[in-house]
């Protein structure tokens, strides 16, 4: 993947650094894999705001993504590398050999024309879906199921990755992006290589108006509200607005919330890393 900075024949232009699209084959998605999307607002089904700085934004379809990957030994052929405007990563349309068609997450160096499988007899190729327990010790995998047939649910976005590091009797140990060391069961299904678009961090918006496209309001800081609005409001001049908390007053920044006798907790072996 690549980024493009443009020339600055407009204020909007000068800072914005986008993604180019020169790996994207198709522009218009598999309609039977497309279905509509509503967009919320930020508010629930009271019409109440729920959610702040949110609302607009372009209308969007929704691609369906195959994270469970269920048909073992069937080979796939890419038939194209598309743009989902839902995510961050690029996303891949397969043709099965029996006719079927999905789409999944676009890794890091697949190609259009190249064979994918799914299943414990897959090899360990860059697109192709195996359990954990039959991932050979420190490959990089995407995609990974926390239960086995839930569907992937971890390390989805774009240019993230974890690490197979060790195996202990039915578990695989897996080093996450954040640092985090944990336990998963071996059954669980994981994809070989990154997550593609791996330059999608670098990218710069350039004005506040392609904040509006993606659905994105203005931000508006707690310390400038009033105290009817925020914790933090009021005050005369620049006051600082004490400890940051949200706008219902739970401490941030810093705040572990973390339920301390979670029940997944004694499968992280360890934390992740902090800042």
């Amino acid at each position: 993947m690549a980024i493009r900075k443009l020339k600055p024949t407009t204020p909007g232009q000068r800072h914005k650094i986008i993604g180019s699209f020169e790996s994207i084959t198709a522009s218009v998605p598999e309609k039977s894999l497309v279905v509509g999307k509503s967009a919320t607002g930020g508010r629930n089904h009271q019409g109440k705001m729920t959610m702040g700085y949110l609302g607009g934004g372009h209308k969007r379809r929704y691609r369906i993504i195959d994270f469970k990957r269920t048909k073992d030994g069937i080979p796939a052929v890419v038939k194209s590398i598309e743009y989902d405007p839902n995510r961050s990563a690029r996303i891949a349309l397969l043709y099965y050999a029996d006719g079927e068609k999905t789409y999944i997450l676009a890794p890091n160096g697949l190609q259009v024309g190249t064979s994918v499988m799914s299943g414990p007899n897959a090899a360990p190729e860059v697109g192709n879906a195996l359990p954990l327990s039959m991932i050979p010790i420190g490959t990089v995998v995407h995609n990974i199921e926390l239960r086995p047939g839930q569907g992937a649910k971890m390390a989805r976005s774009a240019g993230t990755f974890a690490q197979l590091v060790s195996r202990e009797d039915n578990y695989a140990v897996i080093k996450m992006p954040s640092g985090e060391v944990r336990k998963i069961l071996s059954a669980c299904k994981a994809t070989i290589g990154s997550v593609g678009n791996s330059d999608h961090a670098l990218e710069k918006s350039g004005k506040a108006g392609r904040s509006r496209w993606l659905g994105l309001r203005p931000h508006t800081r707690g310390v400038v509200k009033n105290p009817v609005d925020h914790p933090m409001g009021g005050g005369e001049g620049r006051a600082s607005g004490g400890h940051p908390r949200s706008p219902k007053g739970l401490y941030s920044k810093g705040l572990k919330t973390r339920a301390p006798k979670k029940h997944s907790s004694k499968y992280i072996v360890e934390g992740r890393k902090k800042k």
